[in-house]
């Protein structure tokens, strides 16, 4: 089975498991949390909100948009501290579910 085929098959394997819909679940709650905060508080687009929300949960952290009140200067702080948490166990969830697919193989 080649490389793309493995993978493919090990994130539909990862997505019936119920520890990782919920993590996922609970990551992307997040990201429409934080969007909704974005977009009537900063007062950013929906696309812009949901961006900024995604590479800051994320740490991608490009630069391009940063909050500019004090309410979403705070928010964003707590957000990245709940957030790097709560994303890098829905990476890990999703990475442990594959690898333990193709362990059983």
């Amino acid at each position: 089975m080649n490389a793309i085929a493995k993978i493919t098959r090990g994130v539909g394997v990862a997505l019936s498991d119920g520890r990782v819909k919920g993590i996922l679940a609970f990551t992307v709650g997040m990201i429409c949390w934080a969007s909704i905060f974005y977009r009537y508080v900063e007062g950013w687009s929906w696309l812009d909100s949901v961006y900024f929300s995604v590479v800051t949960i994320s740490t991608v952290g490009f630069g391009d948009f940063s909050p500019e009140t004090a309410a979403g200067k705070i928010f964003t702080m707590f957000y990245i501290i709940v957030g790097l948490g709560v994303f890098v166990t829905a990476a890990t969830t999703v990475a442990d579910a594959i690898l333990s697919q193709e362990e059983d193989e």
